[in-house]
């Protein structure tokens, strides 16, 4: 390899040298053939330096080749090393930035900045003294009791799975926060509005509701939670006859209240002094009313509504009104009967109709629980056959244990395998028709077995 050898990209390739400056606006032919001819050296790796004079004149061995390329990158390098150090002190004198200038913030986030929760701290993680919360005391102002109460909504209403979870926590705080009786009704409001507002959430308001009347300590001379919760909604309940004809929007209002109902009927316990915990005979009667309110106005809504409500609380209120010796269901399903025929509803709605009649022919769905294997037969229990095995006859008509005609020959059949396939009766966790080992070798393994013995001993002979 040439001891000249330049690991400069483009070494050893003939260069046109550079021209002078005077050269770019020149005027004869001469000039213009050179300038035209004249190629722009190849620029520097990035991973090396800059090529400076010293460099170059350190390399006197070097090739005529090498010597011309590093001469003709001195000026480019040089000039380009020069001028940006010129432009970068340039630079330096006439900027006007400064590391202890202000903070930069843009207009748009100006609003953020001057709330008073970012200017906490000076930087030395001291408080700004002339910082003051929104009451105007200082520090950070304390939720309300209807922001407090809106959160634990929110969560029971995205996260009903936490509620037997977190309801104990949900007690605890509003033991210690509702102190007096204008926020305990203050509590029920808020309560009943997201319960009533909200459809998906009448089920959890309700059991909440149940849990509240039963655990709240405060009892003011107005009424606990319960009286005051069952005089709000019997507010409510005052004006459904001015609802169930208003506007789509005041119906929506009041059919959500009527399920919020019902919910609360299924959900709210009376304590009783003897006896297991009642339901609220004044929500039985609420919710009669009611349905007769509905059906008294048979438009779609109306009947829609009506519709779910039976659905939800049907089977309570039927064995409810049994036990008391009414018959308020059976008349309840008569005009629902009648309402199909003279109702000008549509056709989906008296579909609905018919559907929650024929469910309450079914006992609402119930599914009562069948007879106890010990006292199971073919005549209490349906699935008395249902693992009994199925036979073909010689033309392939199946027959069962449950076929009368059949019973002699079933009964046959099932003798006939007992002989061919025994009971398997379990020895030790194995079965009694295994046979036994044969401790007996064959006469050729014995033989075989017998050399192997004889050379062992003769093996272990030797090695003594």
């Amino acid at each position: 390899m040439n001891d000249h050898f330049d690991r400069a990209p483009g070494a050893g390739r003939a260069r046109m040298p550079p021209i002078s400056p005077g050269l770019a606006g020149g005027g004869d032919g001469d000039t213009k053939t050179s300038i035209f001819c004249q190629r722009e050296p190849l620029r520097q790796p990035k991973t090396s330096p800059p090529f400076v004079e010293n460099n170059t004149n350190s390399n006197d061995q070097a090739s005529g080749d090498c010597r011309k390329q590093s001469k003709s990158q001195q000026p480019y390098t040089n000039n380009t090393d020069v001028s940006k150090g010129s432009g970068v002190d340039t630079l330096v004198m006439s900027s006007k930035l400064s590391a202890s200038a202000p903070e930069f913030v843009p207009a748009s986030a100006s609003s953020y900045f001057e709330d008073p929760a970012y200017q906490d701290y000076d930087g030395s993680g001291a408080q700004d003294p002339s910082y003051q919360d929104y009451d105007g005391s200082g520090g950070y102002a304390e939720p309300t009791l209807a922001e407090t109460v809106a959160d634990f909504l929110g969560h029971l209403s995205s996260s009903p799975g936490s509620f037997d979870a977190d309801v104990g926590y949900i007690v605890t705080m509003l033991n210690a926060w509702v102190t007096t009786e204008e926020l305990l009704k203050d509590l029920v409001e808020l309560i009943y509005t997201q319960s009533s507002a909200i459809p998906n959430f009448s089920y959890t308001g309700a059991r909440l509701c149940n849990h509240l009347s039963q655990h709240l300590k405060i009892s003011p001379k107005s009424g606990t939670f319960r009286q005051l919760l069952l005089q709000r909604c019997r507010q409510e309940f005052d004006h459904k006859d001015k609802a169930v004809k208003g506007d789509p929007t005041t119906r929506k209002s009041f059919h959500s209240f009527v399920l919020f109902l019902g919910e609360l009927y299924l959900n709210l316990e009376v304590k009783s002094q003897t006896g297991p915990p009642n339901r609220a005979d004044i929500l039985l009667g609420a919710l009669r009313d009611l349905l007769d309110c509905l059906f008294s106005n048979p438009d779609d809504s109306n009947l829609i509504c009506a519709v779910k409500l039976l659905k939800l609380t049907g089977s309570v209120l039927e064995d409810t009104w049994k036990r008391n010796k009414k018959s308020d269901m059976d008349k309840l399903v008569k005009r629902i009967e009648n309402t199909v025929l003279d109702a000008n509803c549509s056709r989906d709605v008296k579909q609905m109709l018919l559907k929650l009649v024929e469910l309450r022919s079914s006992d609402w769905g119930r599914v009562h629980a069948a007879a106890a294997a010990n006292y199971a037969t073919p005549d209490n229990d349906p699935n008395y056959f249902m693992n009994e095995p199925t036979f073909y006859t010689t033309d392939g008509t199946p027959f069962t244990a449950a076929d009368p005609e059949y019973s002699e020959k079933y009964q046959e059949i099932l003798d006939r395998e007992d002989i061919n396939f025994p009971e398997q009766e379990e020895n030790n966790g194995s079965d009694s028709y295994e046979e036994e080992e044969d401790d007996e070798m064959d006469p050729e393994i014995e033989e075989a077995f017998e050399n192997f013995c004889l050379e062992s001993e003769k093996e272990r002979a030797k090695r003594q």
